[in-house]
């Protein structure tokens, strides 16, 4: 399971508790582009392990996510200092143990949601997009110049008729809701300097930002192998354009791209089914079984469209519920891991992601979408499933 760190009101025994021996962690009290240095590394190693000697044991396996600075994705002069900055905390990491390292390439925003306590049939809550809600923030909160080019009429209706039914109240929370930072952080972005950061990216289209990342990965990923670190990238969530901001790692097509553009095995995936389901063109079977070799970390969860195209809106489903062919994702991926055996990365680490807030955590503060309860439901999900669909690949 991911953990925040020590201020993650997910403890490490809840995580123990689950029937993980992994964790998924990152240390996000460090500035963007500064090296991970191997103290603060070997601290945070410290603080996971350090009831192993009483308890079933817990290792930090994957990290998620070092993040790549701003200038990387922009392309600017000073982007050589901050490759070299990354290639020195994935030294550090190889050096501490640590050989998974999940990364994006979003600009500016990561996840956008505009409803992070959506109430589900049976009470439970879960996070929603809805594309009118969206474009009514875009267009007469943020009001972003050019915005209403990026709408269809309709679209544009909808969004002013549902602004001026919003309460003060309903327009504060999707204002905060889709200004929300980094996963693991209740803090949002602030309206008034939101605007500069997207004017950063006005002249970056997306075949400029692709070749950014293109020399990014081109750059690192060669390093990475030689450390022996799989490099995995996320896909865009939600995968498409937002705020005129483009995104690069959405379908099959941007996957296989950036494969070739570092032709090395550490060049991976972090195979979102989750985000990569949200499109109803991207076969995901497919894909497992297209990039198997590339896939070194895996995010097993399902979102539910409810309708699609202009007016796209989709929910975190139940882990066994959305639009995603679970049963053959799994299959692949345990297909690909015994394609591997014998190789030092055949088990490929998984998590379940974005579980719905429930039972007790209601009542509790949790980072959106990272509550304990929810992720244990669908892990438990997960996990026998894969049990069956392995003990019925033997036979």
């Amino acid at each position: 399971m991911r953990w925040f760190g020590p201020n993650d009101p997910v403890s490490l025994m809840d995580i123990r508790q689950s029937g993980c021996s992994g964790v998924v962690s990152a240390l996000h009290q460090i500035a963007v582009g500064d090296v991970w240095t191997e103290e603060q590394i070997v601290e945070r190693i410290a603080i996971i392990e350090k009831d192993n000697h009483k308890f079933s044991e817990l290792k930090w396996l994957v990290v998620e996510s070092l993040p790549v600075h701003e200038d990387i994705k922009k392309g600017l002069p000073s982007k050589e200092k901050y490759i070299e900055n990354y290639k020195f905390s994935l030294q550090n990491l190889a050096k501490c143990g640590i050989k998974t390292v999940c990364y994006n390439f979003m600009p500016v925003l990561d996840w956008s949601r505009t409803k992070l306590d959506y109430t589900m049939p049976d009470g439970a809550k879960a996070l929603r997009f809805v594309w009118i809600d969206f474009a009514a923030f875009d267009l007469f909160i943020l009001k972003r110049p050019g915005s209403e080019n990026a709408y269809t009429e309709e679209t544009k209706v909808a969004a002013k008729l549902r602004f001026e039914a919003m309460s003060d109240a309903e327009k504060a929370e999707l204002q905060n809701t889709v200004l929300l930072g980094l996963p693991g952080s209740m803090e949002a972005f602030h309206l008034e300097t939101f605007q500069g950061l997207l004017n950063n990216y006005a002249e970056i289209g997306a075949d400029q930002l692709r070749e950014n990342l293109h020399y990014f990965v081109s750059q690192v990923a060669p390093y990475a192998q030689e450390l022996g670190i799989n490099l995995c990238i996320h896909p865009d969530d939600p995968p498409f354009p937002l705020l005129g901001l483009p995104r690069v790692v959405s379908t099959e097509e941007d996957l296989e791209m950036l494969m070739n553009a570092s032709d090395v095995r550490a060049n991976g995936i972090t195979f979102c089914t989750g985000s990569l389901g949200v499109r109803a063109d991207n076969d995901l079977v497919k894909m497992a079984q297209k990039f198997g070799d590339r896939i070194h970390f895996v995010h097993l969860r399902t979102t539910k469209r409810e309708t699609e195209y202009d007016t796209l809106v989709f929910h975190e489903a139940a882990h066994l519920a959305g639009d995603v062919d679970m049963y053959g994702v799994i299959s692949e991926i345990i297909k690909e891991e015994k394609r591997r055996i014998g190789q030092d990365d055949a088990q490929i680490p998984m998590r379940p992601d974005h579980g719905h807030q429930m039972l007790d955590d209601l009542q509790k503060t949790t980072y959106p979408g990272y509550s304990a309860i929810g992720r244990l439901k669908g892990l438990a999900e997960i996990r026998g499933m894969e049990l069956a669909i392995s003990r019925n690949l033997e036979e």
